[in-house]
């Protein structure tokens, strides 16, 4: 008897344990685990349908399982400036565990991979996105004339300019999306905001990447665009653009965010407009959404 409650107790206690999974999700990466003894699988596509069923079986139990992004090239750093060996399944389990607080992560709710593969890629490239544009405006320093942490500055006009877009589009779903040329390749950042009922929903991770994103294009002076497209039930969606002037935004005309959205960006051919669109003018974000004069660093 004391011997089923244990293993009861036992089971009852797994299920309240959330794990980690590090996914190899290409075949690259796949390859360069393969030179590790200790890592037994030789065909990527077993793999993957291993990793499958595993997440099936935990959810079937009940366990909540999180899917994180392995990299086996940070793994070996990790692993070198641990001091740990590489070749030891413990020293997997420990890079995991650290990915689980740090890394980009997805939760497995019994979607497929071939589904949960793509969504855990964009999680990696937001937050690579997001500590790259960090790191630039970080790296800004100082006004020479006025001492003021031109990355900060920056940062706080893209967030009031963030502001005053939400504050002044009509009710609905808002789409967002800014870029910037950056160099070697433009940086991205999505965000959605929802105001159905007079409150605006945001993801708090998204809006910080956003304006960090937008707040490098400021900094820098670097062409810059950003697009909004608003979903409310029953009429057509809209979608506004805007340029980035300076520290500020100039609205783009009807006719260029027609142009803009109807371009092919790599090759520049005529996209074919999507029914029942209108692209519009933005509303006028006021006087504290264009350039400001105060003072140019």
């Amino acid at each position: 008897m004391a011997h089923t409650d244990h293993q009861t107790m036992r089971r009852v206690l797994r299920r309240e344990i959330a794990g980690t999974i590090g996914l190899l999700t290409d075949e690259h990466d796949f390859r360069a685990m393969r030179r590790y003894r200790s890592f037994t699988f030789d065909d990527h596509k077993t793999y993957l349908q291993e990793v499958e069923s595993l997440l099936r079986t935990r959810a079937s139990q009940g366990s909540h399982t999180t899917v994180a992004l392995f990299d086996p090239r940070e793994y070996a750093e990790y692993c070198a400036e641990q001091g740990l060996d590489p070749d030891i399944p413990a020293s997997r389990t420990r890079f995991t565990a650290e990915l689980a607080a740090t890394g980009p992560t997805v939760p497995y709710e019994g979607q497929t991979l071939t589904d949960l593969v793509p969504v855990l890629v964009d999680e990696a490239v937001r937050q690579a996105t997001w500590e790259y544009a960090s790191t630039l405006l970080a790296r800004l320093g100082a006004c020479a004339t006025c001492g003021e942490d031109l990355g900060r500055a920056a940062f706080a006009r893209a967030t009031n300019l963030l502001v005053r877009i939400l504050d002044t589009a009509p009710p609905g779903n808002r789409h967002l999306v800014c870029s910037v040329s950056a160099t070697p390749e433009t940086l991205v950042a999505v965000l959605h905001a929802d105001d159905t009922d007079g409150t605006t929903r945001l993801d708090e991770a998204e809006a910080l990447e956003f304006s960090t994103v937008l707040a490098l294009g400021i900094a820098t002076q670097t062409p810059s665009g950003l697009v909004m497209r608003t979903t409310t039930p029953g009429t057509a969606d809209r979608i506004y653009g805007w340029r980035l002037r300076g520290d500020g935004l100039e609205p783009l005309s009807a006719g260029e965010v027609f142009d803009a959205y109807c371009t092919d960006v790599e090759s520049g051919d005529l996209i074919a407009p999507e029914s029942g669109v209108d692209y519009c003018e933005p509303p006028d974000l006021g006087p504290d959404g264009g350039p400001t004069t105060e003072h140019h660093h």
